[in-house]
């Protein structure tokens, strides 16, 4: 049977035309973050998307590592320390809609946050916290993530990712030859936020943010020191605790935690503050 064969270039020229799309609305779309007053490329993505997206990714993130935990005092606890944080600093002023999870996993050491306020910790880091300060410090900083909207500017870089890999397939398309353009599918966009890791950049904003909102909320931001230390002295085999391979952890963190507390604290941390 006869097949119209497409005009040659014009796979080539539809390619181009996605690709500029694609760079046009990341380069082209962005917000003024409400909390921080930073211009961000999120694409469009609001607010209420975040959380959205946040409620529908949180049972896979709880699957992922064994469920939630059926530790209530644990989870009492977790959800009152972020809770205070939220309520006596700027965080309370941000739109999204704060969640606070213990995980039933006692081997892996690592928190996590979701777009639009859903937060995570699990057993086994939760155990290794030696006061409520540090634990404050872990919650703090994953809630600087939310307020930054670290998580927004992940999608939208994964977009334009996806929109030049589609441009990408559509140039080697041959429709007398469907198969020449298949190629291994994305993955989910709930599977790209569960296993999501963010950049050095995202990692040292968010010790800023979490040493506001422990002073805030009336803790000892040294305890953020602490918390560093633990993980370093946890890490002992091949690649550290699994903490440093989502958040990673350069080798100047602790000073940046210590020049954030200087700005917030110029004359010294007072006494009294809860550690």
């Amino acid at each position: 049977m006869y097949q119209r064969r497409r005009p040659a270039g014009i796979g080539l020229i539809i390619a181009v035309i996605v690709a500029v799309f694609s760079l046009i609305r990341y380069y082209g779309s962005s917000q003024v973050n409400p909390v921080t007053g930073e211009k961000q490329r999120v694409a469009g993505i609001t607010a209420e998307q975040e959380i959205a997206l946040g409620l529908q990714s949180a049972p896979q993130m709880a699957r992922e590592f064994g469920g939630v935990s059926r530790d209530a005092r644990a989870d009492a606890l977790v959800d009152a320390v972020g809770e205070r944080l939220v309520s006596r600093s700027g965080a309370g002023k941000s739109p999204y809609q704060f969640d606070f999870h213990v995980l039933n996993d006692n081997k892996t050491v690592n928190a996590f946050a979701l777009p639009g306020g859903q937060i995570f910790i699990t057993e086994a880091l939760l155990a290794r916290l030696k006061t409520e300060g540090q634990l404050a410090g872990v919650v703090g900083h994953e809630i600087g993530h939310v307020v930054g909207r670290h998580g927004a500017e992940h999608i939208a870089k994964q977009q334009l990712t996806q929109g030049l890999t589609g441009a990408a397939v559509l140039a080697t398309y041959d429709p007398n030859n469907p198969r020449s353009g298949q190629t291994a599918q994305m993955a989910l966009l709930i599977g790209q936020l569960v296993n999501m890791k963010f950049g050095r950049a995202d990692e040292l904003e968010s010790d800023k943010f979490g040493v506001q909102y422990m002073a805030d909320a009336g803790y000892d931001p040294r305890s953020m020191i602490e918390v560093m230390k633990i993980l370093a002295e946890a890490g002992g085999g091949r690649g550290g605790p699994e903490f440093f391979q989502t958040h990673p952890n350069p080798e100047n963190r602790i000073g940046q935690i210590e020049k954030a507390i200087r700005e917030v604290f110029p004359n010294g941390v007072p006494a009294g503050l809860e550690k």
